[in-house]
Order: structure tokens, then C-alpha cells, then sequence
């Protein structure tokens, strides 16, 4: 398998957009909730907002041109990490080809994105749900190790 990874620039933002709907229509769908509320026309725009912003990045994956897979990521600081860190805040690999070691380059992509920016380590969240089992065993057989806490939210506006 071809897969072609590259750095998303503003004018991937439908891709990007696209493919982080579908990941969000099946977090809903899995957990049988509505987590989410968003579209692809108003995701694009965002998307464009904070990549030109400079510290939210996107890394597509391709196969035969066409978009298989993205994780977008979150450039931010902490302490406890010892300065600058990644966080993964989507990741999606078309539903036909998972297991079939996408996910696995794509991870590998975003761990060599974060060197060349001098990150310290990168970070995600994944619910901390039975259905997503598969998930978090994926996630550390790729190197990432549970460290605890559940994610919280707040709406602002």
C-alpha cells in the first residue's frame, strides 16, 4: 500500500473538515450520543482560521489522491512536560483500512512533525468508554501510554 503523508496547508480545509465530520459522526454513532454539532462548512472555515493562526497543524494521508486519513494536532505548553507539547486533537483513518497499518504511519508522521518542532512528547484523549477498547489498545501498541485523568469540557460562548 502507497500511502503519501504531507503537512496541510489552508487550502486542505475541506479535507480536513470532511474527515473530521465523519470521525465525529462515528464517535456519535458508536456511543449512541450527540457529542458533536458540526458540518463541513463551518469546520472548514475554522480549520482555515487556526492553521493560519500557526500553532494547529494537520497531517493528511493519501492513497491513489485520495484523503484516507488525517490527525490534526494542537501546539501548546506544559510544565509538567518540561516545555512544548503536541496534542493530537482528531486523528481518523478511513473506516476500509484500519488494520492494515495506516493509523501506524500516520502516528509515526505526527511523532516525527513533533521532533522537528522540538515538542517534548504528544498527547490525546480517547474516551474512556468499552467501545473504544480497540482504540486505546491501538494507541499503545503505537507507543503512547495511559497516563490518567478523563477529559473535561466546558462551553464558553
Amino acid at each position: 500500500m502507497d500511502i503519501h503523508f504531507k503537512v496541510a496547508t489552508t487550502q486542505d480545509c475541506t479535507i480536513i473538515a470532511e474527515m473530521v465530520v465523519q470521525l465525529t459522526t462515528e464517535i456519535c454513532r458508536t456511543t449512541n450520543a450527540k457529542h458533536f454539532n458540526i458540518d463541513v462548512k463551518s469546520t472548514r472555515e475554522r480549520c482555515r482560521d487556526l492553521l493560519e493562526d500557526g500553532h494547529y497543524f494537520a497531517i493528511i494521508g493519501t492513497l491513489n489522491h485520495q484523503p484516507v486519513a488525517v490527525a490534526t494536532m494542537t501546539e501548546t505548553y506544559a510544565l509538567y512536560a518540561g516545555g512544548k507539547i503536541g496534542v493530537i486533537q482528531e486523528f481518523y483513518v478511513s473506516n476500509e483500512l484500519r488494520s492494515q497499518q495506516v493509523g501506524a504511519l500516520l502516528i509515526g508522521q505526527v511523532k516525527d512533525f513533533g521532533r522537528k518542532r522540538d515538542w517534548t512528547c504528544i498527547e490525546l484523549c480517547t474516551p474512556p468508554l468499552p467501545e473504544f477498547e480497540r482504540t486505546l489498545s491501538f494507541y499503545q501498541r503505537n507507543g503512547l501510554t495511559p497516563v490518567g485523568g478523563r477529559k473535561m469540557r466546558q462551553s464558553l460562548i
